[in-house]
C-alpha cells in the first residue's frame, strides 16, 4: 500500500514539472530557435565576415591564378578576389585543390568559394551559388605549332590523345566531342603533357592558351587552334549561399570605379571582360 502512495506522489510530481515546462512557452506554442537557426547562422555572408576569411579555391592557371618570383598568388583572379574580399571586410586566402574536387571542397567548407577562370557550365550553376559573369571564354586546342595545318577542323581530330585538367570545361568538352582524354591535375600540368609529347594535344581555357602559349612565352613551340566552346567565367559558393550577391555587388563596384578594366589589362584579357 505504501508503494502505491509513493508511486501516486511521484507520477503527480512529474506532471506538475510538465505542466510548469508548458507555460513557459510562447504564446505561439513554438520554443525560442536554437543558434543554429538564426539569421547570423544561415548567413554564408556573415559565416566568412565572422572568420574573417574569404578562402579561395584555385589552381596553377595563368593569366588568371599563378605564382610569383616570391611564391605570392597573382594573376586578374587572384588580384581580383583580394580587391572584392577587401570590400567585404575580410582578407582573402588562396587554396590549391584538385579541380574536380571543388564541390566536395565547399560543401566541407574548406574552402568558401571556387574562383579560378571557373566555366559556369549546367553543373556548375545547378551545384552552386554564383555570381555574374564577369568574362568570357572558350575552350581551344593547343598542339605542336607544326601540326595545326593538319587540324584544321574537328573530324581531324578524332584519333588524337588529349591530356585535359580532370573536373574541368575542357575535359567536359573532350567528353562531349567523343575524344580521348587524359585527365591531369591542372591545366598546367595538361600543357606540359603536349609539350613532353606524352599527348597529341591538350584542350584548355582560350585566355591560358592566349597567356601561355607562342613566341615569348614559356611553350614557344606550341599554339593554338580550333576554338571547340564559348563560355563564360563566374565565381561559385555554396548553393543558397548569401555570399554571391555581395560579391555581385562588389564586381561591380569594382567595374565601375575601372578596377576590373585595369587589372584585366595588366594581365592581357580586357578584350574578354564583360560589363557589370
Amino acid at each position: 500500500m505504501k508503494f502505491k502512495k509513493w508511486l501516486a506522489l511521484a507520477l503527480a510530481l512529474t506532471l506538475t514539472a510538465s505542466l510548469a515546462a508548458c507555460s513557459k512557452a510562447p504564446s505561439g506554442g513554438d520554443a525560442s530557435p536554437s543558434p543554429s537557426g538564426s539569421a547570423s547562422a544561415e548567413s554564408d555572408l556573415a559565416y566568412i565576415q565572422d572568420k574573417g576569411t574569404l578562402v579561395v579555391a584555385i589552381t596553377d592557371f595563368a593569366p588568371m591564378d599563378y605564382q610569383d618570383a616570391n611564391g605570392e598568388w597573382i594573376g586578374f583572379d587572384a588580384d581580383m578576389a583580394r580587391a572584392v574580399a577587401e570590400k567585404l571586410g575580410v582578407e582573402a586566402q588562396f587554396q590549391v585543390i584538385e579541380w574536380d574536387s571543388k564541390l566536395l571542397e565547399l560543401n566541407s567548407k574548406k574552402i568558401d568559394c571556387a574562383w579560378n577562370g571557373m566555366t559556369l557550365t549546367n553543373e556548375v550553376l545547378s551545384s552552386m551559388e554564383c555570381t555574374n559573369a564577369y568574362a568570357t571564354n572558350g575552350q581551344v586546342v593547343v598542339m605542336n605549332k607544326d601540326a595545326l595545318d593538319r587540324y584544321a577542323d574537328e573530324g581531324s581530330l578524332k584519333d588524337l590523345s588529349f591530356a585535359v585538367e580532370s573536373g574541368s570545361a575542357g575535359e567536359e568538352t573532350a567528353a562531349d566531342k567523343g575524344f580521348k582524354a587524359n585527365p591531369v591535375s591542372s591545366q598546367a600540368d595538361a600543357l606540359m603533357e603536349v609539350a613532353a609529347g606524352t599527348s597529341d594535344a591538350c584542350i584548355i581555357d582560350l585566355l591560358m592558351a592566349t597567356a601561355m602559349t607562342g613566341e615569348g612565352t614559356g611553350y614557344p613551340d606550341l599554339a593554338y587552334g580550333l576554338q571547340l566552346t564559348t563560355e563564360e567565367y563566374g565565381i561559385g559558393f555554396r548553393k543558397g549561399s548569401d555570399a554571391a550577391a555581395k560579391v555581385n555587388e562588389a564586381l561591380k563596384e569594382l567595374y565601375d570605379d575601372g578596377t576590373m578594366q585595369s587589372l584585366a589589362e595588366t594581365y592581357g584579357i580586357a578584350g574578354a571582360i564583360i560589363a557589370q
